[in-house]
């Protein structure tokens, strides 16, 4: 906002001072919600970063698995054995909220085939596919859950930058502006009222100045 802009009277003087305290009190709630907001994130990250090395960890073994059926069996049997899967996943999406975030809450359940069920014979297989296709059956709702805190994690990064924005945007430009200008104002204000003042004292030193003259005038005749 410039100064040469603004009217200077008292009424946009009270006007300005009502929106630089509404700024201020605006500006230290955004600051509260980006400190939450951060401490909020720093927790998700560091149980994102847990859960990632883990299901990495178990992703590694799952493929070492896999790797040695793929070693015991034929390309055709491995295909065949894994083109038609008998479970049946169901995803559920909900929504929560963190700080005014809309967060999303996943939820996973197996809906057929029941614990512990392949999608396959056991007679052409080896048992080296069974453990690989159990382990990655285990790790699932992990992985889940990845996607959930990972999702989570990057909604609130978003948002902090949002905030941060508001937070520079009212601290370094809108509240200096307004101070500026409720400054400016106020000198206006000021130089008007030392010359209405100072005129003032003339028309007063005139006044008595002709009170004077004609009491001299009355006291000659």
């Amino acid at each position: 906002m410039a100064a040469t802009n603004v009217n200077p009277t008292r009424m946009e003087l009270k006007k300005l001072k009502g929106r630089l305290a509404t700024a201020r009190r605006g500006h230290k709630l955004l600051k509260d919600k980006r400190d939450e907001l951060m401490k909020q994130f720093l927790e998700i990250v560091k149980d994102n970063k847990e859960l990632r090395e883990k299901v990495e960890n178990s992703l590694m073994t799952v493929h070492k698995s896999f790797s040695v059926a793929a070693a015991v069996s034929s390309p055709q049997m491995l295909e065949e054995a894994l083109m038609l899967p008998k479970k049946e996943g169901e995803l559920d999406v909900s929504f929560g909220n963190m700080m005014s975030v809309t967060v999303p809450e996943f939820s996973f359940a197996v809906k057929d085939g029941g614990e512990g069920s392949y999608n396959y014979g056991f007679a052409f297989t080896s048992g080296e596919l069974d453990s690989a296709v159990a382990e990655l059956s285990d790790i699932l709702p992990e992985l889940v859950e990845l996607a959930e805190k990972e999702k989570t994690a990057q909604m609130l990064a978003e948002e902090i930058e949002k905030t941060r924005r508001r937070v520079n945007a009212l601290e370094y430009i809108m509240m200096p502006d307004l101070e500026e200008a409720i400054k400016s104002i106020s000198m206006k204000l000021d130089e008007n009222e030392r010359g209405n003042t100072t005129r003032l004292m003339k028309v007063k030193d005139m006044m008595l100045q002709a009170a004077h003259s004609k009491k001299k005038t009355a006291e000659e005749q």
